[in-house]
């Protein structure tokens, strides 16, 4: 089950126990345990706020993460659209890694399993997750997470460069400058915002 299924879930039934969560994505047979972590996790994120109903069952409910508060840094000038698909991005940064004297090893494209970007220069391996923009605010902050540990889950060469590579949004730039300085720093992961006029921005 993954993080993304309970959002897309709640932004369409919002309200739903993780017992009636369970149901719709799993099936009756099965435990609700697994969504009541994720329920749990995200309400840590103020992602989901969780709270009795009127019949007395906790329900769970997407928060409105559309204003960011005001310390933000102001949005990057090339997102009018918000339509960047995940494969848009790769489209993007395949011609930037190209550009940038990197020969592209394999990229990931729609459903297909395994590093969505892989690519080699000098004998250095550049390994990218990709995500895309997603249609709410939560679901940029699932996305966000999600990629996330999508690479560190394939972080076995020790030599090799490894990213996450999401739109230049400024939800996104947020959410990367609130990962702690030492796990960024430990980890050695970057990110990549791709900018809808094909711009990227490297950060550490």
């Amino acid at each position: 089950m993954r993080v993304e299924d309970v959002i897309q879930l709640l932004s369409e039934i919002p309200g739903l126990s993780d017992r009636e969560m369970a149901d719709r994505l799993c099936g009756r047979t099965q435990a609700p345990q697994p969504v009541n972590g994720i329920c749990r996790r995200l309400a840590e994120k103020n992602v989901v706020a969780r709270r009795l109903r009127p019949d007395g069952i906790i329900g769970n409910y997407l928060t409105d993460l559309s204003n960011p508060p005001p310390d933000q840094a102001p949005a990057p000038r090339d997102q009018q659209s918000l339509r960047q698909s995940e494969d848009e991005i790769k489209q993007v940064l395949r011609d930037f890694l190209s550009s940038e004297s990197w020969t592209i090893l394999g990229i990931a494209w729609g459903k297909s399993r395994g590093i969505d970007i892989e690519a080699e220069r000098g004998g250095q391996r550049w390994l990218i997750e990709v995500k895309g923009i997603g249609s709410r605010p939560q679901m940029r902050v699932a996305y966000f997470l999600g990629v996330l540990g999508e690479l560190l889950g394939r972080m076995t060469d020790p030599q090799a460069k490894y990213s996450i590579a999401v739109p230049d949004v400024v939800q996104f730039r947020n959410l990367w400058r609130r990962l702690p300085v030492e796990a960024k720093s430990r980890t050695r992961i970057t990110a990549l915002f791709v900018g809808e006029g094909g711009a990227v921005v490297e950060e550490s």
